[in-house]
C-alpha cells in the first residue's frame, strides 16, 4: 500500500462536477443570506457604538468583544427559504443577488429583518420567472397558430371571392323580374376556384 493512496481519503472530493445547478443556486443564495445577516449585525453594532459615543461622550468600543454571529434564522425558516431557492433558475441567481443587495442597501435592516427581505426578493423573482414562462408558453401557442393560419392562407389564395361579378344573382333582380328567388343564401358571396 503506497503512501499516496493512504492520504487519498483525506482529499476533498471533486464536488463541483457532482452537484446539479439547483443545489449550487441554493447554496449560493443561502451563503448570500448569511453574509448579509452578518453585515447587518456589524452595522447594527456600529450604530449602537455611535449612539453610545454620542450619549456618553466616551468610546468604549475597543473594550467590547462581540460574538461572531449572534443571530441565526430558525431551521424551519431556513428550510422554507431553501425550498424557495430551488424554484430560482440558475440564470436568475445573479440578478436575485443583485436585487437582494439593492433592497438591503435601501432599507438598511436589522439582522432579524434580513431573512424577511430575502423571502420577498425570492417571491418577486419566482413571480417574474412564472410570468416569463407563461409568456413563452403563449408565444409557442401563437407560433403554432400561425403555422395553421399559413395553411389557411394557401387555401384562401386558391379560392377567390368575387362579390361584384356580373353573373351573381341578387334578390333585387328577382324582385324586379317578379320571379321566385333560388334557395341560395343571398348574403354570402360566391366562391370560385381558380386554377
Amino acid at each position: 500500500m503506497s503512501l499516496a493512496s493512504w492520504f487519498r481519503w483525506n482529499e476533498a472530493p471533486n464536488r463541483i462536477s457532482q452537484r446539479n445547478p439547483t443545489e449550487m443556486v441554493v447554496e449560493t443564495l443561502m451563503m448570500e443570506l448569511s453574509w448579509q445577516i452578518k453585515q447587518a449585525e456589524k452595522q447594527q453594532r456600529e450604530r449602537e457604538n455611535e449612539y453610545r459615543k454620542i450619549k456618553t461622550g466616551v468610546d468604549y468600543g475597543w473594550l467590547v468583544s462581540y460574538p461572531k454571529q449572534s443571530y441565526d434564522i430558525s431551521p424551519g425558516e431556513r428550510l422554507q427559504l431553501e425550498d424557495m431557492c430551488t424554484k430560482i433558475h440558475p440564470s436568475y441567481c445573479g440578478p436575485v443577488i443583485l436585487r437582494f443587495r439593492q433592497v438591503i442597501a435601501e432599507y438598511e435592516p436589522e439582522a432579524q429583518e434580513v431573512s424577511r427581505l430575502f423571502r420577498s426578493v425570492l417571491q418577486e423573482a419566482a413571480e417574474k420567472i412564472k410570468e416569463e414562462e407563461e409568456a413563452k408558453k403563449l408565444a409557442r401557442q401563437w407560433n403554432t397558430k400561425n403555422r395553421t393560419s399559413l395553411s389557411l392562407a394557401t387555401f384562401k389564395s386558391r379560392s377567390r371571392i368575387s362579390p361584384f361579378i356580373s353573373d351573381i344573382k341578387t334578390i333585387s333582380e328577382d324582385v324586379e323580374r317578379g320571379t321566385q328567388p333560388n334557395r341560395r343564401i343571398w348574403s354570402m358571396p360566391e366562391f370560385r376556384n381558380t386554377k
